[in-house]
């Protein structure tokens, strides 16, 4: 008897999923425990196994095909039989479901349904970006205003600037009063380039040619921009900065991974020392809910990892009770599971601090948007040889900048930064973490 497979909820927060890749095609036998298809979820894109033994004889989804959790994903039965009367009794197939977004359902509210000061703000703001617009715009046809006697109205700034930069100021628009060129006008300047004709068959590189790739949102992209917007706009973020003296780092390492025995980076010793630091400020180990503030007495360790989609955060839990060499271990797994697509959602769920490196990619000072709900996270730069002071001498140094974001509902200034001073302590004394 034929079964239907459904489109499985693969993460606590999916509402649907993507078609990333048929491992099977219609016809092929399927076997209890194979890979059917490869699903992409809002947070990584995950191997799905058949539960049925059986012959592939419906493909509900197609490949890059959107489905709401619990569509007719795929029929799996006994060779011949027919699928009509299961598709007509599962409703309509996922692939016309698929067909309309789900953004594309919601009406959007009209003008008449929106509170008066909605609405008032709404148009209020409307002129105000007009100028801003026009600053933008790069059309060739935009002429600046010149008085009676031909001379162009601008600003002395702009006359400036525009001289430093190389720009015909007549070729500027200008979006001040009277049609007056000013600053942003030459800041936003883009000289007009016409078009060459393309011969049939060029390449879409062809110098002088305006051109573009646009590529769909991943279903991943989409929650990393919902997630990470809400909490930009919603979360008072503010920013603690620390320089971190590396040297006893760096000797520690290079000892370590002499023994032979073990291999560490130095982010496995900054994330050791993270987790040390919040043992002893559990006010920093905290999330934010809404109507209340968790103190997590565990201390699970979000570490954020690039992959091709974007970005995931795999946690590492019970930190603290971790050594450096296991640490470095576990971490290392989780980040290659991820860009391998073989992670689990609940390993990328229950953080309750988060930390970014981007050190090896030349960076020596950022700043990252908190995860929600937790408090705070960290970043963390490049290790950088640079003159410092010891002892009232200028000497060779290595130095590490650190930055802490923190959600201000959450994490006072004062708490945040005696978390700073005990992080910098422990990593520029490692011996301190093995206390």
């Amino acid at each position: 008897m034929a079964e239907i497979v459904y489109m499985p909820k693969l993460s606590d927060t999916m509402t649907e999923g993507v078609v990333a890749e048929w491992n099977k095609k219609v016809g092929d036998t399927v076997a209890s425990g194979e890979v059917l298809a490869e699903i992409e979820t809002d947070k990584a894109t995950m191997e799905f196994e058949s539960f049925y033994d059986g012959v592939l004889l419906h493909i509900g989804v197609e490949k890059g095909k959107a489905a709401p959790v619990n569509a007719v994903l795929a029929i799996i039965g006994e060779k011949g039989e027919d699928v009509k009367e299961i598709l007509a009794n599962a409703g309509a197939p996922a692939a016309e479901k698929a067909e309309s977004k789900p953004e594309e359902k919601e009406e959007k509210p009209k003008a008449e349904d929106k509170p008066a000061a909605e609405a008032k703000q709404e148009a209020d703001e409307t002129p105000a970006e007009a100028p801003k617009a026009a600053a933008e715009t790069k059309a060739p046809a935009a002429v600046p205003a010149a008085n009676s006697n031909g001379r162009i109205v601008a600003s002395p700034l702009a006359k400036k600037l525009a001289e430093e930069k190389g720009i015909d100021i007549q070729a500027v628009a200008g979006t001040g009063d009277g049609g007056r060129v000013v600053k942003r006008d030459i800041d936003h300047y883009t000289p007009y380039i016409p078009a060459a004709p393309v011969a049939a068959g060029a390449g879409s590189a062809a110098a002088g040619v305006e051109s573009f790739t646009e590529v769909p949102n991943s279903q991943m992209r989409k929650a990393i921009a919902k997630t990470l917007a809400a909490s930009k706009f919603s979360a008072p973020h503010f920013y603690l900065k620390m320089e971190v003296d590396m040297d006893n780092a760096i000797a520690a390492r290079n000892a370590i991974n002499a023994s032979g025995d073990v291999k560490i980076s130095f982010n496995d010793m900054v994330i050791k020392a993270v987790a040390a630091a919040l043992r002893k400020h559990p006010k920093v180990n905290a999330d934010w809910m809404g109507e209340s503030i968790r103190y997590n007495n565990h201390i699970h360790i979000g570490v954020a990892v690039a992959v091709e989609e974007g970005l995931v955060v795999p946690v590492v839990r019970f930190a603290d009770s971790k050594g450096i060499a296991q640490l470095g271990s576990e971490i290392k797994d989780l980040a290659g599971r991820a860009r391998e697509k073989k992670i689990k959602p609940e390993e990328m769920q229950g953080g309750t601090f988060a930390v970014s490196n981007l050190g090896m990619y030349g960076i020596e000072d950022f700043t990252s948007i908190i995860n929600p709900p937790n408090g705070c996270i960290l970043s963390v730069g490049q290790i950088k040889q640079t003159p410092v002071v010891k002892n009232g001498q200028i000497v060779p140094g290595n130095v590490m900048k650190l930055s802490l974001s923190c959600d201000h509902r959450v994490v006072d200034g004062a708490v945040g930064s005696a978390f700073l001073q005990t992080l910098k302590h422990l990593i520029e004394n490692p011996v301190m973490m093995l206390v």
